[in-house]
Order: C-alpha cells, then structure tokens, then sequence
C-alpha cells in the first residue's frame, strides 16, 4: 500500500502500533522497564542496613554482610553457618568480648570490622581433651600416693614467705568466670611475682614476671594441676605443665580459688560461655 511520509520516518513497531513502542499510548511509561536488584543476603529489599565484616577464625578468613541491627547471637548464628563452630564454643571478639544481647550498631561495629572468634568444634576438643585427661588422671593418681604438695620442701620454701601483701581477694566455695583484667600479686616457683593474662582472641596465656613475660598457646599446655593450701583453702597452688615431664610445670602460688576451675576449662579447652 502507499505509505505516507510521516509513517516513513516511524520505525516498524510503531506503525504496527505495538504495545510499549513511542507511538502506543502505554509507550511512556513502559519505555525503562525497572531492573532487578541482587542481594547476597536478601536484607537489602527490606530496607536492612548491612554492614561489612571480616570474620577470622582458625587462620581462615570470611567476608561478611550482616544486618547492623542484628544482635551479638545472631551473629554467633551466621559463624556458626560458616565455621560449623557451635554458638556455645565461640568466644567472638571486636575490642572485647562480644555481647550477644546488644546489636553491632549498638557496640559501634563499622564497615571493614574485624570479628575475632576463638574455638574448636566438638571434634578437635574430643582429639584433644583426651590425651589431656587421661595425663591429668595419672597426675592425681600420683599425687594421692604422696604426701600433700604443700607439704613437700620445694614448695613449702615458697608458702613459708606467707600470702603476698597485694594478693587478690578469694571467695571460698565459689566458681567465677576469669576477670578481665590479668591474675596479680601471686608468687613463682622462685618467689617473685607473677600475674596470669589469658588473652582469649589469641588463644594465648601469658606468664608475666618482673623480667619478662612468656607468650604460650594454649594447646601447647599439656596439663593443669592444682591443690588448696593447707590453713588457707581458699587460695591454691597451680602448676601448667609446659613439657612432657614433671620438671617443665611451671608452678603458680595463692591462685584464689574462685578461678581455679575456670582456669582449667579454659587452658584445657573446656569452652564455656565467658
């Protein structure tokens, strides 16, 4: 048929008269169809803010998006879908223990944080506890064929000096989680003092005197020991067993006992929530 000049300059689809062309009266509105957004997490449709986190655990590292508004166990929750690692095995950190009733925003997490987490799955604490408790019951086995080991010429050159001037306060009958602040004013095998820091992010326990202060991994203490003083049971002795022998225990005097069996748990790798 003839075409006139003005439907010569119109392309195909509009003198089709197409639905969604310019020349169709739906054109306008259907011209940018809108595009699909992706999310990773699907938080970013509900209007969630996300942050951005670098999660370390066990020398692997994960980035993550979360939810700012989200709590301290959630979080435990997202590390666990990651890690396999059990909530009540993390010890999560960002500057200080991680509290699981408060939201990142809350505690001012930022993009780019660090989360440190510290823990071993079921798995890798049963490789390890084992041999572990099995020393430990040789040790007592041992120890009850002897005499007391406040009673024994090494130590009592040490308990004879008296309890330290500046030791911690004990609370007898009683079991506390650690202080956050390290264990002072307790004396070493040679009588000077000594102070206890567990630094929980790093999976260490620092052994500090006046002269220096030895940084040791956790899993390399084979054994802890302890036993009240005699005439002072709220206060103990403690050894950690730094070598395959007796001779590498390093021996610690006037513990107060409320932190004995937290001690233990953590050292041995007994997690706990603290």
């Amino acid at each position: 048929r003839f075409i006139s000049a003005d439907e010569a300059k119109a392309g195909p689809a509009e003198r089709a008269g197409i639905p969604g062309s310019p020349a169709s009266p739906e054109g306008e509105e259907r011209r940018d169809p809108p595009q699909a957004t992706v999310s990773n997490g699907g938080e970013a449709e509900s209007g969630k803010e996300l942050v951005e986190l670098k999660v370390i655990w066990n020398k692997n590292k994960y980035d993550v998006k979360f939810c700012l508004d989200s709590t301290g166990a959630e979080l435990k929750q997202k590390i666990h879908s990651l890690t396999g690692l059990p909530p009540a095995m993390q010890k999560v950190m960002f500057k200080g223990l991680l509290p699981e009733e408060k939201t990142l925003r809350e505690i001012k997490v930022t993009n780019g944080a660090k989360i440190m987490v510290v823990g071993s799955t079921i798995n890798d604490v049963l490789a390890v506890n084992t041999p572990k408790e099995a020393a430990q019951q040789e040790v007592k086995a041992e120890e009850n064929k002897k005499e007391p080991l406040c009673r024994q010429k090494q130590h009592r050159k040490v308990l004879d000096k008296g309890k330290p001037d500046d030791v911690m306060p004990s609370v007898k009958g009683v079991q506390e989680r650690l202080p956050t602040v390290p264990l002072s004013g307790m004396y070493n095998k040679s009588g000077g003092k000594v102070r206890l820091t567990f630094k929980l992010e790093q999976d260490q326990l620092w052994i500090g005197t006046k002269e220096r202060t030895e940084k040791l991994p956790m899993g390399s203490i084979k054994n802890v020991v302890s036993e009240p003083i005699e005439g002072h049971e709220d206060y103990h002795m403690m050894a950690f067993q730094l070598g395959p022998t007796e001779a590498s225990y390093y021996w610690v005097y006037w513990v107060p006992t409320q932190y004995v069996d937290a001690i233990k748990d953590t050292v041995l790798g007994k997690w706990q929530y603290f």
